[in-house]
């Protein structure tokens, strides 16, 4: 509890340093147009505002959240579900690890971003083309993670089960994923932060409606208080998901905590 609270503590004085500096280099010094990069309180108010006004992108801001967590959320349970069973497979089958490795290794070096042409091409601007690049964007940190995890399993307890007559789906399910909840866990956090950031860009260029897509057509606007409020959204929204899978983490995992 000590811990926790000091790294709020941290936490807080990190964010409010910056606030500061941020609102004394612009509404104090004035050391940069307003026009060009607003104040603190300027896209406070715009924050605010946003939440009922759709103005100038057409949507308010709970809408573009909601579209965001709707398409970030499918593509990244879509990688979740797949990556994290495909790793274990690998590791712990080697006739399965020879069969898939060699296209998982040339699929994993494209970003997530690199198939947006393809997916508008396949599934339009829909949510399915944007969940699509968020499922491939997550699903590598998945899979890495989760073969690393079983591939970390320790050799003598492998042996001591096998000792006392464990077969090898009882080793797989009682001893291998067991031990590589930690690494799995980890990857499902890395997958988390791809998504998000696959979604932006998804959004960015081909989307309706969404955080992306608001900053775009601010972009356009010259409204770079709203520009700032998206960014803040997006880093809001980011930060709450993994908190969510922190807690997640410290319930399944002994000895899981915030990093």
């Amino acid at each position: 509890m000590k811990k926790d609270r000091r790294y709020l503590l941290l936490s807080l004085l990190a964010v409010s340093t910056v606030l500061a500096a941020w609102w004394l280099a612009t509404d104090i010094l004035k050391l940069v147009p307003s026009t060009t990069f607003p104040s603190p309180v300027k896209v406070l108010r715009t924050l605010v505002i946003k939440f009922w006004d759709p103005n100038p992108d057409g949507a308010t801001l709970p809408q573009h959240v909601i579209a965001s967590l709707q398409v970030s959320l499918t593509g990244y349970l879509m990688g979740v579900f797949i990556g994290v069973p495909l790793g274990i497979c690998m590791a712990w089958f080697t006739r399965f690890d020879w069969f898939a490795r060699p296209l998982f290794d040339m699929l994993r070096p494209i970003p997530g971003i690199a198939w947006i042409p393809l997916m508008i091409i396949l599934f339009g601007i829909g949510v399915m083309s944007k969940a699509m690049v968020i499922f491939l964007s997550s699903f590598t940190a998945c899979v890495v993670n989760s073969y690393s995890g079983i591939k970390q399993t320790k050799a003598v307890h492998l042996w001591v089960a096998r000792t006392f007559g464990a077969g090898n789906l009882e080793m797989l399910f009682k001893i291998a994923i067991p031990t590589s909840l930690p690494l799995v866990l980890t990857g499902m956090r890395v997958a988390l932060g791809s998504s998000w950031s696959a979604l932006v860009a998804a959004e960015l260029l081909a989307s309706t409606q969404g955080l992306g897509f608001m900053i775009m057509q601010c972009r356009g606007l010259y409204r770079p208080d709203v520009i700032i409020a998206g960014m803040i959204t997006i880093g809001s929204v980011g930060a709450f998901l993994t908190w969510l899978l922190s807690l997640l983490e410290r319930r399944v995992v002994k000895g899981g905590r915030f990093s």
